[in-house]
């Protein structure tokens, strides 16, 4: 899938706002980098953890209300 149509859905899970999408791959990019495993089949030596983040939210592995309960 293209990076545009990915960054298209994952924004819509994040209720058509850009700011809470940054926040959201912020966050789990941050926690792929301290080891958390991809909820996907990503390589993270091969793919950005910023990508790999993107690619969970599109596919409503990550939600809006697990990123504000921490």
């Amino acid at each position: 899938m293209r990076l545009e149509k990915i960054i298209a859905t994952a924004l819509k899970n994040a209720d058509d706002d850009h700011y809470i999408l940054s926040l959201m791959v912020a966050k789990r990019a941050n926690e792929l980098a301290e080891g958390a495993q991809p909820l996907i089949k990503a390589d993270k030596n091969k793919i950005k953890l910023t990508d790999i983040a993107l690619m969970e939210i599109a596919e409503g592995l990550i939600e809006l209300d697990k990123i504000t309960q921490d």
